[in-house]
């Protein structure tokens, strides 16, 4: 006996990340009716998706080097895989922290309190960013495509606050607003913590 989902489950899973960038409305509509669990989210869709960036930012970096200022600087094999595994991890932990920060805030402005839901939120809404992560394979392109994936993300998001956790839509941007103060908090903490680690 196997537990392997349905097979309109699974090909569900894999058109996912192309409805979340071409589609991002209708894939939505979709998530809110799904009844995936915390487990299976993360073991389906974020571990794999999380996991682009890391990898080809440590291919890319490790092939082509580092740069600052246009001074070239060769990478290190072993410190390069550390710390993009610290960047995976502390990504997989950001998800979950943003998670609960979206489910916290959410009956302030008037959306249902859930923290499954929120989680199926933030982790579709990643999918840009995650996806752009291809372009670390060449640094110099990995950057300015993760932030045009990051931003794209963030409009999946701000989309999703009504679609998903139900916001009235006269409250969506002041809700989304508050998101985003405490998704760039999160983010420093999580950089303060790398820093720290590292």
């Amino acid at each position: 006996m196997t537990n392997a989902p349905p097979p309109d489950e699974r090909a569900s899973r894999l058109w996912r990340p192309a409805g979340m960038l071409f589609r991002p409305a209708r894939t939505l509509d979709a998530i809110a009716r799904q009844s995936t669990d915390a487990g299976s989210l993360y073991l389906g869709y974020v571990l794999p998706l999380a996991a682009i960036g890391p990898v080809c930012g440590a291919i890319g970096l490790i092939v082509f080097g580092g740069g600052i200022a246009g001074l070239h600087m060769p990478m290190n094999v072993g410190p390069t895989i550390v710390l993009e595994a610290l960047n995976y991890l502390l990504s997989l932990v950001g998800v979950y922290v943003l998670a609960l920060v979206v489910c916290a805030l959410g009956p302030l402005f008037g959306a249902r309190w859930g923290l499954l839901p929120a989680l199926r939120l933030v982790a579709y809404s990643c999918t840009a960013v995650w996806l752009a992560g291809v372009f670390a394979l060449y640094p110099a392109l990995g950057l300015p495509m993760m932030i045009l994936g990051g931003l794209y993300s963030l409009y999946a998001l701000y989309l999703g606050l009504d679609r998903v956790l139900g916001a009235p839509p006269e409250r969506r941007l002041t809700y989304f607003a508050a998101v985003l103060t405490a998704a760039l908090a999160v983010g420093v903490l999580l950089r303060l913590l790398r820093g720290r680690i590292a």
